[in-house]
């Protein structure tokens, strides 16, 4: 039985080392797939400009542990996204109070 998609979902047509694929995908997450896209096209492209990795297949595999490895390198140093944005939104908060005070007092 196929799952069945979100009615928010919409099919999204992208492109891979000049291929066309059809991806569903909801309305907003659109520009994060179009980011995500051309990212792995670009990191595709790399690898098959270097000459070393023929076939879209393994160019994909191959550009696929670059990513892995990438994302597995800053889980591993310590950088995780959502804390640094809390913190961000933290310091923000901090900022906005120290300058109303500032404000008040002119």
């Amino acid at each position: 039985m196929a799952a069945s998609l979100p009615e928010s979902a919409k099919t999204v047509e992208v492109e891979l080392l000049g291929r066309t694929y059809r991806v569903a995908c909801e309305d907003n997450e659109r520009e994060a797939l179009i980011q995500a896209v051309a990212y792995l096209d670009g990191k595709m492209n790399e690898i098959r400009r270097a000459g070393k990795v023929m076939g879209a297949e393994r160019i994909a595999v191959m550009a696929a542990l670059n990513v892995a490895h990438e994302l597995l390198s800053v889980k591993l140093g310590g950088l995780d996204v959502g804390q640094a944005k809390r913190r961000l939104s933290a310091l923000e908060s901090q900022l906005d109070a120290a300058i109303a005070k500032q404000e008040k007092l002119f």
